[in-house]
């Protein structure tokens, strides 16, 4: 009988050959660069790794676990969270597919913020018609060094406005993010709403039609050891729930104005919290 991981592979290679796949550090360390871009539904990823019988019957003797629901953490910066995934084989793959389906909508798209809409309206974290909200992280100002106003392409005497937000969906933070951004390439009611409001950074500028160049993209945690496609061992199964490390992925960002000025410079980092709904069934033999 061929290994768990073989037979992963095999389902990576074909579901490959029809189309882009949102994996891009699988089997590399886990701070490896994001390089490509292109997204599948996790859905359609999973059951195209689970079409060989043998897998299937092998996750279903290590699936027999019971399922723990960990009290939720108020904060990302708690030191884990317990999930809602059972620590499986299988759910662990579930998990590097999903995250990697939203890391492949957050680099394939403009605004984190409306992704994370979207992303937090389908996985139901928060009441129907919930938006997100930036809760703003004051007295920790990080003034524009060197560097990030040569990604701003300004001079040392050119104002650049800095904002430290939590992005929130209901009650889950999903994200953390460093911005800094020139005011002068914002309107007065732009400048003021992010003065004076908790609308993220990406609604209050979103008439700008701006664009994103995605300088990095690190996966921080994988739930799959390095080299898990070429045979490694997969964890075993375990009695409780999989914990996650309080972030997951960071990306690194500048958003240009139509013609290509750069007006703002982000550091991104996403939380366990992105994964903090019940993990899907398995589908069927």
């Amino acid at each position: 009988m061929r290994p768990v991981a073989a037979h992963i592979r095999a389902g990576i290679l074909g579901l490959a050959k029809d189309g882009p796949v949102a994996i891009y550090a699988v089997g590399e360390p886990a701070n490896h660069r994001v390089l490509t871009r292109g997204s599948v539904c996790a859905e359609d990823f999973i059951r195209m790794l689970f079409r060989s019988s043998s897998l299937v019957r092998i996750i279903a003797m290590c699936s027999s676990v019971a399922m723990t629901f960990g009290a939720q953490t108020a904060m990302a910066q708690d030191m884990s969270a317990t999930s809602q995934w059972p620590d499986t084989p299988a759910s662990r793959l579930e998990a590097l597919a999903i995250l990697q389906t939203l890391n492949a909508d957050l680099l394939s798209n403009a605004s984190a913020t409306l992704t994370l809409d979207r992303w937090c309206a389908a996985h139901k974290l928060a009441p129907e018609g919930s938006k997100i909200v930036a809760q703003r992280v004051r007295g920790q100002d990080k003034p524009a060094d060197a560097s990030i106003r040569k990604l701003l392409a300004v001079g040392a005497d050119e104002p650049v406005a800095y904002r430290r937000v939590r992005l929130a969906c209901g009650d889950r933070i999903l994200s953390e993010a460093d911005n800094w951004y020139v005011p002068a390439k914002l309107t007065a009611e732009m400048n003021k709403t992010l003065d004076t409001s908790d609308v993220a950074f990406g609604r209050a500028v979103q008439a700008l039609n701006f664009s994103r160049t995605n300088l990095s993209a690190k996966l921080l945690w994988s739930p799959l050891p390095q080299g898990w496609e070429m045979g490694a061992d997969l964890p075993p199964p375990a009695t409780g729930s999989l914990t996650l490390p309080p972030f997951l992925l960071e990306h690194h960002a500048v958003l240009k104005l139509p013609d290509g000025t750069p007006f703002s410079a982000l550091i991104e980092s996403y939380t366990s919290r992105v994964l903090d709904f019940p993990a899907p069934h398995l589908p069927s033999p």
